[in-house]
């Protein structure tokens, strides 16, 4: 198995949101805000190379919404996720599989793109893979509560099914392929999976939305736009103890400086132990 960081960009977002009710005084030490109380974010997605599948975890915001909509999140950097895959020795079309930890438009927006923009006629961005998600998410996704509506985009969402590309996971087998499974988590969103995968003797696991960076390690640092807080709460405790009793190397998705990290246990709870590359491992 070979493992490849494909970065598709960086975004900005409410730091205050992002902290739920932590102060800025404190959240500020690890996530530094612009004079507009915004905080930088990555989009970092995980490319699992194994026989002759080619899987892609999430696949980041995509460019399909308008001037509008991007205004309000700063999108910026160099990379993409198209740069991205070639960088690795890649193409679009090589991507055999896209699992997607859920479906709000930050995970989700690339894996579709506009064939023509002028009439918005949508096609899918790995037309050779199948995309994956699981039943009950996508009632979730597809039916969705005020909360979160705005987070999911039916011109991200509905085009993998309509493609017929989309497949469905059972959630009870909790097994995606060997050496890649996955547990589901409720308090962000309702079950979002969580992939984990044995690499070199290590578990690797891809915590999306349970952790976005370093600076949510803290139990109490819990984002404002999870739909259940205090489910979260216990989810990452839960989460935490094991990663720090199993030495876990947790694969960032959202943290704009670090990949990698692993916990540890201290008198005050599970806090940061290392932070690396993938490439370190």
């Amino acid at each position: 198995m070979k493992l490849h960081v494909i970065h598709t960009g960086l975004f900005k977002l409410d730091g205050g949101a992002m902290f739920g009710v932590v102060p800025k005084s404190l959240w500020q030490r690890t996530n530094p805000a612009d004079e507009n109380n915004l905080c930088t974010w990555a989009m970092r997605c995980l490319l699992v190379e194994e026989g002759n599948r080619l899987v892609l975890i999430d696949n980041g915001i995509g460019n399909k919404q308008d001037d509008k909509f991007f205004s309000h999140y700063y999108l910026h950097g160099d990379e993409n996720l198209s740069k991205s895959l070639q960088k690795a020795g890649f193409h679009e079309d090589d991507i055999t599989d896209n699992f997607l930890t859920h479906l709000h438009f930050d995970h989700c927006g690339g894996g579709v793109r506009w064939k023509d923009k002028a009439e918005q006629h949508p096609e899918l961005t790995f037309e050779q893979a199948r995309y994956w998600t699981n039943m009950d998410h996508w009632h979730w996704a597809t039916q969705p509560n005020g909360r979160e509506k705005a987070s999911f985009l039916k011109e991200n969402i509905l085009p993998m099914e309509e493609s017929g590309q989309m497949s469905f996971l059972d959630l009870d087998k909790g097994n995606f392929m060997p050496g890649f499974d996955f547990l589901t988590a409720d308090g962000h969103t309702d079950k979002q999976m969580i992939p984990k995968i044995t690499y070199k003797g290590r578990t690797i696991v891809f915590v999306a939305d349970l952790l976005p960076s370093v600076g949510h390690i803290p139990l109490p640092y819990v984002m404002g736009y999870d739909t259940r807080p205090l489910l979260t709460l216990e989810e990452k405790r839960f989460f935490l103890e094991e990663a720090a009793r199993e030495q876990y190397v947790l694969f960032l998705e959202h943290d704009p400086e670090h990949e990698c990290c692993t916990v540890k246990m201290t008198e005050k709870g599970v806090r940061l132990d290392q932070t690396f590359k993938l490439s370190e491992i």
